[in-house]
């Protein structure tokens, strides 16, 4: 079975948890390393979620702007 794909907000509560986790200073300093690793990958991921909503954005934007042109 395909897994869903994680939405942007479900990544980026993702590292809220792992920032508040390491504020905390309760973690170890391989724990905390661990944590480190997967805030950049949720980092990543957000990037690249942000970056393809950029592209829709503009491809949107361009074709839209031919019908906002016209004058009254």
């Amino acid at each position: 079975m395909p897994r869903k794909a994680e939405t942007y907000e479900s990544i980026m509560l993702k590292l809220e948890n792992i920032v508040a986790s390491m504020d905390s200073s309760e973690l170890s300093l391989e724990s905390s390393i661990k944590s480190y690793e997967e805030g950049v990958k949720l980092c990543n991921k957000l990037y690249k979620i942000l970056n393809d909503a950029e592209e829709k954005i503009k491809v949107l934007t361009e074709e839209g702007e031919k019908d906002f042109n016209i004058e009254c």
